[in-house]
């Protein structure tokens, strides 16, 4: 076969991969659970603290001893309202609880106490921006549909020892309340799936209804994922479980789209399982056929009442909860941060999306801007936004840190900024000083150590920039002086000729110089 033809037949190739790859349209919606920041579990005073030795944490009802009754925790359904409200929920005026039965050594009493016929709320949603830097140039807006958001208890933990060959039962965590939040399918990639719980994790952590720290189990997501041909019935979908950060959410739904796509243009079915993801190996491996609902025998919950709320102010409703003023306790959400921002301060969608899907990165920002606010020739909004957003986070991505886990202080990038804005340092010095904080911050800890101030740095090393005209004026006479080819040739209307003497004054003056005196100094003595 000649070279032509086989060229033909690999582009014709790769572009049938593509047809292939984009006739598949893929469906994921996700279930959320969100352990509830209460101080004792949903149905008994026992506490619900993460990291207590095993079995330190349990009453006699987790354990599930026999005569012993649930009590439900008002603050519980408190934040779960909450969470409702904050997501446009209805929010039901009575809910039912449920048990769900299923046997397993984690579960005592056999069967799950949750809501399934009538859940605290139905019917919200929740708008996210969706940006991938890199990917996206600008934010795009999905809607995703909550179908219901309900109270349940959590079940405990098997620890397996396979050296042992044993497994072992810790009840910690048997009766922690959870909320889960069932939503619609309506998601077509994995960075949106990712995307929506980074936005569910800032709203409840401004309602502090969750910590949401994913590392010690406090959200966990679940991903229902199916792929279908265009104008065809939904595919057959697989649960992807306990997915364990936001990163991981859109790696493994991303994956599970491939892997389905590639089964099916090989001829293959999907079957209906449970899967897990595996980080280390970045692929889900299957766990278990997939149960269906009446394998779960759900029934009445006969030891707990309904729950009534009071859903209107000034009404005779009998609740254990006043909705309305539930209401009012909503602090501002992050979209409205968002739009707050980009009005007051002019910033842009991608900005404000930036700085308000990170809490420490806006609490910096919010910060320096109030602080400054209060002086005279105080720096911009956006000036403070730039530094954080171009120079803060790419030194921190250099140094393989998030800026949770960043020791710099507002105080200090507040100093930074106001240099840059006062043109007594420019930003390559900024990011020495960046790094130089991050070293001085680095070390034991100790009571005694104390971090540098970010002058003190530019003092030391004298990298204040340099502003004086007489010295300026200087660097340009020598950088001329030394380049009277590149002179003579901008004379003659090379225009080119200027940057790269500019260059000159730049490198003979360690990129200390103000460069853009320089560039009209060096201007006006060509002429």
């Amino acid at each position: 076969m000649s070279l032509s033809n086989r060229l033909c037949r690999y582009y014709a190739s790769a572009k049938s991969a593509k047809n292939n790859r984009t006739k598949w349209k893929s469906v994921i919606g996700l279930e959320v659970h969100a352990q509830l920041e209460t101080v004792s579990k949903l149905f008994s005073g026992a506490r619900a603290t993460f990291g207590a030795a095993p079995n330190s944490c349990v009453s006699l009802f987790d354990s599930s001893v026999p005569g012993t009754l649930p009590v439900l925790n008002k603050n519980a359904v408190e934040l779960g309202v909450k969470t409702a409200l904050a997501l446009g929920c209805k929010v039901n005026a009575v809910s039912m609880f449920d048990r769900k039965h299923y046997f397993y050594a984690d579960l005592p009493t056999g069967y799950q106490i949750t809501q399934q016929r009538a859940p605290l709320a139905r019917s919200g949603s929740l708008s996210f921006p969706v940006f991938v830097p890199g990917v996206t140039k600008i934010p795009y807006y999905k809607t995703a549909k909550l179908h219901q958001l309900q109270l349940e208890q959590d079940s405990g933990k098997s620890l397996h020892d396979p050296v042992e060959r044993k497994s072992l039962v810790d009840l910690n965590r048997a009766g922690v309340p959870l909320m889960e939040l069932v939503f619609e399918p309506d998601l077509e990639t994995g960075e949106e799936a990712a995307a929506l719980v980074k936005e569910l994790i800032l709203i409840l952590t401004r309602l502090q209804s969750c910590s949401c720290r994913m590392e010690e189990g406090a959200l966990r997501v679940d991903a229902n994922i199916s792929v279908h041909l265009e104008n065809t019935p939904l595919g057959t979908r697989t649960e992807v479980k306990n997915i364990g950060s936001v990163r991981a959410v859109a790696q493994a739904v991303d994956y599970e789209i491939e892997r389905q796509i590639g089964i099916l243009n090989g001829g293959g079915r999907i079957t209906n399982e449970t899967r897990a993801w595996d980080s280390a190996a970045r692929k889900t491996v299957a766990m278990r056929d997939k149960e269906v609902v009446q394998d779960y025998r759900f029934m009445p919950e006969p030891n707990l009442p309904p729950l009534h709320l009071k859903l209107h102010e000034g009404s005779n409703e009998d609740g254990m909860i006043d909705v309305p003023k539930l209401q009012q306790s909503i602090p501002e959400l992050p979209e409205e941060t968002r739009q707050r921002i980009i009005q007051h301060h002019q910033l842009t969608n991608a900005i404000a999306v930036t700085l308000v899907n990170d809490n420490t990165l806006y609490g910096h920002f919010r910060t320096i801007v109030d602080e400054k606010q209060t002086k005279e020739n105080h720096p911009s909004p956006k000036l403070v936004a730039n530094f954080l957003i171009n120079e803060l986070l790419t030194i921190l991505n250099r140094n393989k840190m998030e800026p949770a886990d960043c020791s710099l202080t507002s105080d200090q990038l507040g100093t930074i900024v106001y240099m840059l804005h006062e043109n007594r340092l420019n930003i390559q010095y900024a990011r020495q000083v960046l790094q130089a904080l991050l070293e001085s911050n680095s070390g034991d800890g100790s009571a005694t150590e104390r971090p540098k101030c970010p002058i003190e740095i530019v003092t030391t090393n004298n990298w204040f920039l340099i502003t004086d005209e007489a010295t300026i004026r200087e660097f340009c006479q020598k950088a001329i002086d030394r380049n009277s080819s590149l002179a003579e040739k901008y004379r003659k209307g090379k225009e080119k000729m200027l940057y790269a003497l500019a260059g000159e004054v730049a490198k003979a003056s360690e990129q200390k110089i103000d460069m853009a005196r320089a560039v009209e100094l060096l201007k006006e003595m060509l002429k």
